[in-house]
């Protein structure tokens, strides 16, 4: 209810709101519920935020396919997110938040819905998205053990942020 968010030194609270869908275009966010459009094959879902920041064409089409051999889905580009398992919905969840190439990746409980073995292969996933575009990867989890995997840790205890940790 109070306080200011900084990102890279920007006061996320001051930014004028024409400003706000340019900004938010440099960041990706993983949803708990994944948030795909039933309706529209995984592909598409993917092509999202590249189709509304007016990428060409042909460059959203060779980074929906990145990003879908990134999250190992290529042979579903045409399924419908209803003829996905839980654990295929989370992937095209990851790869429309990094099509765009984000420098912040926020995930909210990736991992709340999934099987352990899927959240694990979610959880790797990300990891290797963290590292091989130096993006930055916000996790939130209730899993402990998932959290101490990480190099920072913050907890909020009683809606107050706890002395940071790092690994």
């Amino acid at each position: 209810t109070r306080g200011s968010v900084l990102v890279n030194g920007q006061d996320t609270g001051s930014l004028p709101a024409r400003a706000i869908p340019a900004y938010r275009r440099r960041l990706g966010v993983v949803f708990q519920d994944h948030q795909l459009l039933m309706d529209r094959p995984v592909y598409d879902n993917i092509a999202l935020p590249l189709m509304v920041s007016d990428t060409r064409y042909r460059d959203i089409d060779k980074r929906v396919r990145a990003a879908l051999d990134q999250v190992g889905l290529r042979a579903q580009e045409r399924a419908l997110p209803l003829e996905l398992s839980v654990g295929e919905q989370q992937r095209v969840g990851i790869a429309r938040a990094v099509v765009a190439r984000p420098t912040i990746l926020i995930a909210d409980e990736p991992t709340g819905n999934l099987d352990t073995e899927t959240g694990r292969h979610i959880i790797e996933l990300l990891f290797e998205l963290n590292q091989q575009h130096q993006t930055t990867l916000v996790l939130v989890t209730h899993d402990l053990a998932l959290a101490q995997r990480c190099q920072r840790r913050l907890s909020l205890t009683a809606g107050k942020l706890a002395e940071p940790t790092d690994a």
